[in-house]
Order: structure tokens, then sequence, then C-alpha cells
């Protein structure tokens, strides 16, 4: 039964190489000695690497390694050790973050497509849909895992989700198979632990097929959730105006549901978190506001606002209004500086030089060379100047210049504006003011804006 459903998976790739996500326990240890008979038997034609994810969060982790290198070599498979560093987070499980970073450490094998095949079998699944059922989860959670799953080039596989642990274990034994335990596994302060150490014993105890049972019911959930997907796909055309940004008016034609199921959509394609009941409630009744407003509403580490007949979403930008920084464009000889400027929340960097080469665009605008002795300042605040844009026949506050230039309201307070001591030069990527613009033979100097 392990072996058939083994060979069935990977025929259907015959020249993809495979990874197998190797820890040591019994599940990995069946996984690969199956696979490593499969293959001396000529069943399959792939490559094959086996990854070791050392965490570093147990202090037997590198006995496990020593242990996942032995059993390779004895196999005369090739081996590879990857080293995660997982960092806590807010709103983030220390589980789920080490699945993240193992997933990432087993796509990095190969640079072409391969396929990542894992262990996971029927009780890991219903122990996965019990875990969703307690968090309120929709379709999207009870669906667990997928027998396989496209994740950016590669793809993930599991292949044993029909199989039941006790049939892994029985293998294991047959093949007098020796593998490691996780010290953590008999600790029910996790979650998973506690429904595979309390729950599940109570529910087999009752109805013995239940977790093939809850794995039928997994799978309705997946067909369901695919019709959702294929119904999001179909809204988002309608209402995506860019990559980041959806247009409200045909947003205000959806009814709730499809409204929320689409902004979930939305959020999974930016591999966002996905948003709560409440958050998503909020964002539909914002949309109604008046006109004149601009509402915001932040969904997990993220925003969505609303601006001129579009929602936008954006990441949660820090406070940048007091940063500032003053620079050397001159020498003692009035001869331009080359000059490098990091400028902060990721908003990359400002060059000043020389180079009179470059064509003006809305990242590199070239103004007039300061004179001796002027601070040249760049900020991200001002105090509302008149100014006289270099496209524009009449002065206006800077504020009315920004507006007319529909720029969101956000993206007004993250322009670096450079100033020669008090007085406005340039909104970067934006205008030179007039008095400013380099008429001929004038001395300049040009900054680029680099994202």
């Amino acid at each position: 039964m392990i072996e058939s459903a083994l060979v069935s998976a990977i025929n259907r790739y015959p020249k993809t190489p495979l990874v197998i996500a190797y820890s040591g326990g019994v599940d990995s240890q069946v996984l690969l000695h199956a696979l490593a008979k499969l293959k001396h038997e000529k069943k399959f034609p792939n490559l094959i690497t086996v990854c070791h994810v050392n965490h570093g969060l147990s202090e037997n982790a590198s006995t496990w390694q020593n242990f996942a290198e032995q059993a390779c070599q004895q196999l005369n498979l090739t081996f590879m050790v990857c080293q995660v560093n997982v960092q806590t987070q807010a709103q983030h499980s220390l589980e789920a973050l080490a699945r993240e970073a193992r997933y990432q450490a087993l796509k990095s094998i190969y640079d072409e497509q391969s396929l990542i095949i894992t262990g996971h079998h029927r009780d890991d699944q219903a122990e996965t849909f019990l875990l969703a059922l307690k968090r309120g989860a929709g379709l999207k959670g009870l669906s667990a895992m997928a027998v396989e799953t496209k994740q950016g080039k590669d793809i993930f596989m599991r292949p044993l989700l029909n199989i039941s642990r006790a049939e892994i274990v029985h293998y294991a034994k047959q093949q007098q198979l020796d593998w490691v335990e996780d010290e953590s596994n008999s600790d029910t302060h996790f979650d998973r632990n506690f429904i595979r150490q309390k729950i599940m014993p109570l529910l087999n105890e009752r109805w013995p097929s239940i977790a093939q049972t809850i794995n039928r019911s997994s799978s309705h959930c997946l067909e369901g959730q695919s019709l959702l997907n294929e119904l999001a796909e179909q809204d988002l055309a309608n209402c995506l105006l860019s990559e980041q940004c959806l247009s409200v008016n045909e947003l205000s034609k959806l009814s709730t549901a499809r409204f929320n199921n689409l902004i979930r959509y939305f959020l999974a394609q930016h591999h966002l978190l996905m948003p709560s009941t409440d958050q998503l409630t909020q964002v539909h009744q914002q949309l109604l506001a008046n006109e004149d407003k601009n509402p915001a509403v932040k969904v997990a580490n993220n925003y969505l606002r609303r601006y001129k007949g579009a929602l936008y979403l954006t990441a949660d930008f820090i406070e940048i209004s007091g940063w500032q920084t003053t620079i050397d464009c001159l020498d003692e000889k009035n001869v331009t500086i080359a000059d490098v400027i990091e400028l902060p929340d990721g908003l990359g960097r400002l060059a000043f030089s020389n180079n009179q080469s470059l064509d003006v665009s809305n990242t590199c605008q070239r103004i007039v060379l300061p004179t001796k002795g002027q601070a040249v300042t760049i900020r991200f605040c001002h105090s509302n100047p008149t100014c006289l844009p270099d496209y524009r026949n009449h002065s206006r506050s800077l504020k009315k210049v920004l507006q007319e230039l529909n720029i969101p309201p956000w993206q007004r307070k993250r322009i670096p504006f450079i100033y020669y001591d008090d007085v406005l030069v340039a909104a970067m990527g934006h205008f030179v003011c007039q008095g400013f613009a380099p008429k001929e033979n004038e001395l300049t100097i040009t900054v680029t804006l680099n994202h």
C-alpha cells in the first residue's frame, strides 16, 4: 500500500528530481526507506536528494542530524543539511514558523522544479483539520493538506495522506527500521500534541474510522474552496485596477459573502495573513464612507486604504515625518561631490552626482547646483509652502499641488523633499520648483531615486 502509493504519485513526474523531507522520525524514516527500495528496484527514474532541516530548537538536534546522515550513508543517498533559525513573531505559532522555515529550506535545494515529498499521513490530516476547526477556520483551513500543492516553482507532495499512522509503524517494524523520537511530541501544551495524545484516542475508541471520515470532510472542503477560488478569480478580474489596487465601484456591487471571499483571495495572492471576520466587516463598512474621507483598516500586518474610488493594499508604514538629513554637495572648489543617502522605511536611496548623461524622469531629476554655504537637506515634512512646479504656470500651496497630482494621502507623507536652506527645491519623483529647474549652461546636480 505504501510503496504503491509512492510509485503512483512519483511516476506522474518522471523527469523531476525528488527532495525527501527527512527528520528521522518514523514517518520520514518509512518514506526514506520505501523510496530508496523503489529506486533500487528501478520503479522510478528520478534523482533523489535527502534534506534534513535542523531547526536548533531541541538539545537533541545535533543527535538527530547525525542519525539522519548515517541513515543516508547506509542507503547511498545524497544528503544535505539545512540549518534554520526560527524567530518568534506575534500572531504566529512556533509550529507554523518552524514549518515555513522548513519549507523554504526544502525549496532551496534545486534551482529548477523539484518534487518535495513529505511523510504526512491520514492521522496528520485529521489533526490538522481539528486544529483548523479549533481556530474557527473556513473552508480553506478545513481543507487541511492537499496531496499536491504548487508553491512557486516546486510541487509539495504528500503521497501517504491516505495511509494511517498504524500502517506506517507496522511497515517500519516489518522492515526492522530504527527512528528517532522528538521529545516535544509528548508535550500536550502544544495543541497538535494535545489532539494526538488526548482527543484522537477518544474519538478512535468511539468511532474507529474517524480519521478516514475527517479526511473525507476535508476533501469536500477542498472542493468547495476550489469553487470559491474560481469565483474570486472572476471577481478579481473585474475589480483589479493594478497589482495592489481594487475598484471600490466594482467591490460595492458584490454581496458581503462574495466581497469577503474576494478580499481573502486578494490577500492570499500577496502571501499575507488572513483577516479576521471583524476586520473584513470594517473594510466593507469603510467603503461606504463619505467621498471626502480616506479610511484605512489594519488587516493583519498590512492596511487596506480607500482613496478616490480605489482600495489600496499597503504596508504598515512607520512614522518618518521627523526624519531628515543634511548633505554636502560641493567641495571647497565648488565641484559636485557624489553622495548616496539611504532613505528610511525601505523607500530606497537618493544618489547625488554630477552625471549629466542621465535622462530626466520620475526617478531622475536635474536641479541647479546649490551655492557655496547653502545647506542641502532631505526631509519628509513641510510647512505647506507656496511653490511653482516646473509644469505649472501659477504658484500654489504644496498640499494643493500634491492633491492635484492625485497622490494618495499616505504617499504624500513618504515623498523625499529636497531643500536648499529652508526653501523647497524639489519633490522627488514628482517635480522640481521652477526657480531650481536648470536653464541652459547652468551648473546642475543630478538626483536619482533608486528603489
